[in-house]
């Protein structure tokens, strides 16, 4: 796990680094409070020893900005103080911080404290990881999407690139529920989320949208590109076959697909998607439509022939 240790004295950057030297982790110094955030936003560390008192930011300072940053904000942080007052240990641990270690430091209490803020960040983490999972699919679930898509809006508008999202519904999957079962019901689900992680890029996102719906954010793709990847999934899909008692049960999917070019909101990309999959249902299901802009002032989605 990666340790960010920012501190003005370079004796006591010198001192915590080899204090640490021996717990396996990766340490990072900074040098004052600007050089500190600014490692902070670069490396991400999952654990940071602040000095309070320095010249450039305080380590209030440094600490308030940590914390209103909604991708920093669950970084743990430890002062380090040479400060005995009560008044200033109540504030740091109201504005966020975890704990506090009294220069000059003893190393095996610098250690230990260190080895106790990581065991609660790893567990932290994988609480986040499980609160962000569907259980059934092990997909992504619909809370993770919605964070990663924000983010992957505010990038793409930032660097002025492409981003598409993508739809997917079982066709009739009621049907399947009602005839086999929903144990039956649920392999097909996981059959879903399987032909979705294998035609997915790295980059991609699926998730689980909600009961039989599922989604992709495609980061740098544009619909064109999203429209293949959906052909082939729904290529696989159609292909399952997949036991059920002494049947097969063999299934289709729908998929509405969209991207952002000249769009000003990420929900105009979610209804652009969502309302191609709604044409591609409408028109006979199992199929892709790509949502297409104005045409004769008449917003028509087009389907994908690839």
């Amino acid at each position: 796990m990666k340790v960010l240790i920012v501190d003005d004295s370079p004796v006591t950057l010198a001192l915590a680094q080899a204090r640490l030297r021996d717990e396996n982790l990766d340490v990072l110094c900074a040098q004052g409070g600007v050089e500190g955030l600014e490692k902070t936003r670069k490396e991400h560390p999952d654990l940071i020893l602040l000095d309070l008192k320095m010249p450039d930011l305080s380590g209030y300072e440094v600490c308030e900005r940590i914390k209103s940053d909604p991708e920093l904000g669950s970084i743990p942080i430890i002062f380090l103080t040479a400060s005995d007052s009560v008044e200033d240990k109540v504030k740091g641990l109201d504005m966020g911080a975890v704990d506090y270690v009294a220069k000059p430091f003893d190393p095996v209490e610098l250690s230990a404290r260190v080895r106790a803020a990581l065991r609660v960040k790893r567990l932290q983490d994988l609480l986040n990881l499980r609160a962000q999972l569907d259980p059934l699919t092990e997909l992504w679930n619909r809370q993770a999407m919605e964070t990663r898509l924000r983010q992957e809006w505010a990038r793409t508008s930032r660097h002025e690139e492409v981003l598409a999202f993508l739809m997917m519904d079982v066709d009739h999957f009621k049907k399947v529920n009602d005839t086999y079962g929903h144990p039956a019901g649920d392999r097909v689900l996981c059959a879903m989320a399987h032909v979705l992680t294998v035609q997915c890029r790295e980059s991609d996102l699926a998730c689980r949208y909600g009961g039989e719906e599922f989604a992709v954010i495609l980061p740098g793709a544009d619909s064109h590109e999203a429209a293949h990847l959906a052909e082939r999934c729904r290529e696989d899909v159609e292909q399952l076959a997949l036991p059920a008692q002494d049947r097969v049960i063999r299934v289709t999917a729908s998929f509405g697909v969209a991207d952002s070019k000249d769009l000003v909101s990420r929900d105009d990309l979610l209804h652009h998607a969502d309302a191609a999959l709604y044409r591609a249902k409408r028109e006979g299901r199992n199929r892709v439509i790509v949502w297409e802009p104005y045409i004769a002032d008449t917003t028509v989605p087009r389907e994908v022939t690839s």
